[in-house]
């Protein structure tokens, strides 16, 4: 029983509480044995707080019996990325400059989650402060992908993608600043959803690159991202990047998607999305999916977006100088780390900063505060961020166009499947190519969708199909993608992570 709760969906789950099928007790406890039993070799957590899930889920059952549920998905259990602040949970952003680090509040979103009465498990690993598209970033050890325990889970929030892959969570909260939460859903099978910019509260949530930055769902269904994502999304009062609209109705969307029918949308395919680099295998998948597609009545039309080809470069450049404004604040005086200068007898504020942050952050982190303060300087702003923030309207007048063509534009989500731990660690460019296809949506803040599209012929590994929609048109990501996934599950006879590995029988440690 407990096995058959872990491979639920989020949706199947909350029917079954609704039925009196099971309680959130038993099936937060199936999780936490999950994560007991398989965690050591995936190493999606860095906190497991069993005794507040069980806590919560004690709550949720009392509830439920007095006819008092808070939500649909009252009951059940949820993983929260280590970059959201939750009340006396360790948040470490994956830094050890921040080891140990109580906050003395909650993010929006993960206030909202325990307002509706889910339970937490704990909090996953991550790129340090975000910066990594592999999740080998982390101060505290590398996250696995559980279809291959010698690749990469993607990043940085390859530990949310993880947990869910593994059925250690049915759902998991992520951040997508530059494909975050979309390409750790590609190369790991699940579905991951960044939201228009400002749709989703950033308040508690550490910032990377605040123009870039937004919390989305993690899960293994487009059905269940819609009910997480309604329940997070809205205005915040305390975000000023917040947007004071309504969300449009994502649940009825994606039950709409479900049937497969796409008669009357039109779908752009990005040119400059494509060619030389993307793997075979991955482009093979993405072709079956259009053809799927129109063969469910979706005309499909070529889009160009000239200055796509630019977005690496104009990311690279704004989101370091962001970050090196953003991490300031970690200097060792208020919180956090505080390391002593070796041989300096009564050290400065400026020697026990320096020292601190010598000893705290990472080599990724180090390079792009270097390369941000860099941007920033006198003599180089207008030359380098200046000219990045032109480029970057210079996208968003692309994407404008490309929507008046086609009512969402589709593309693969990354360029590879999950690539070996270590591969690309020395080479930062290789590694940043992964975001290629994902980064021009942060920068015009529209929305976007990862969906599994099959698993590669080279290398059996899963691909991601990304279909993205103008800002505020959510709707529209959670209709194609629902759609998407009912025609390419149809095609495989079930969920793609029926095809996983079976990493409860410890023989698929980390190798």
């Amino acid at each position: 029983m407990s096995a058959d709760l872990t491979r639920r969906t989020a949706a199947e789950l909350a029917d079954d509480l609704a039925s009196g099928a099971t309680t959130s007790v038993a099936l937060t406890q199936a999780h936490l044995d999950r994560i007991a039993a398989v965690d050591g070799a995936v190493h999606a957590f860095l906190h497991v707080d069993a005794e507040g899930a069980l806590a919560q889920a004690a709550a949720s059952d009392e509830r439920r019996a007095e006819g008092a549920t808070r939500s649909a998905l009252d009951g059940v259990p949820i993983a929260v990325k280590d970059v959201l602040a939750t009340e006396g949970l360790p948040t470490t952003c994956g830094s050890k400059i921040l080891e140990g680090w109580l906050p003395p509040y909650d993010a929006t979103v993960v206030a909202k989650v325990k307002a509706a009465g889910l339970p937490i498990l704990g909090k996953t690993n991550m790129d340090e402060f975000a910066m990594g598209s592999s999740t080998e970033h982390s101060a505290y050890g590398a996250t696995h992908n559980p279809w291959d325990l010698d690749r990469i889970p993607g990043g940085s929030g390859g530990g949310s993608a993880a947990a869910v892959a593994a059925f250690e969570a049915p759902l998991a909260l992520g951040t997508d600043t530059g494909g975050s939460i979309r390409q750790p859903g590609a190369v790991t099978g699940t579905v991951g959803v960044k939201p228009t910019y400002g749709g989703v509260s950033r308040y508690g949530l550490v910032a990377l690159a605040n123009s870039l930055d937004q919390v989305g769902p993690v899960t293994r269904t487009v059905l269940d991202s819609a009910l997480l994502h309604e329940l997070i999304g809205g205005h915040d009062p305390r975000d000023s990047t917040s947007v004071d609209q309504p969300l449009p109705s994502l649940v009825e969307a994606a039950r709409r998607g479900a049937t497969g029918d796409l008669s009357g949308v039109r779908i752009g395919v990005v040119k400059e999305l494509a060619g030389e680099g993307w793997q075979p295998g991955v482009m093979a998948r993405f072709t079956e999916a259009v053809d799927l597609m129109v063969g469910a009545g979706a005309e499909v039309v070529e889009v160009s977006c000239p200055t796509f080809v630019h977005a690496l470069a104009t990311y690279y450049l704004i989101l370091p100088a962001e970050a090196s404004s953003n991490l300031a604040k970690f200097d060792a005086m208020r919180y956090g780390l505080r390391v002593l200068p070796e041989g300096v007898a009564s050290p400065s504020a400026e020697e026990v900063m320096r020292a601190t942050r010598d000893a705290g952050f990472g080599d990724e982190v180090k390079r792009r505060i270097i390369l941000g303060t860099y941007a920033l300087s006198s003599g180089y702003y207008d030359a380098y961020y200046g000219q990045a923030q032109k480029v970057r309207t210079l996208i968003t007048r692309d994407f404008d166009a490309a929507f008046a063509q086609a009512d969402v534009l589709v593309s693969p989500t990354a360029p590879t499947t999950a690539f070996k731990l270590g591969e690309k660690l020395d080479d930062p460019l290789a590694m940043y190519l992964n975001d290629l296809a994902t980064i021009p949506a942060n920068l015009a803040g529209v929305p976007g969708i990862s969906v599994p599209s099959g698993l590669a012929d080279e290398d059996g590994l899963p691909a991601g199909l990304q279909v993205l929609a103008p800002a505020l048109a959510d709707d529209r990501v959670y209709r194609v993608g629902a759609a998407a996934e009912t025609l390419l599950t149809s095609t495989w006879g079930g969920s793609l992570l029926d095809r996983a590995p079976d990493l409860s029988t410890g023989s698929e440690g980390p190798r």
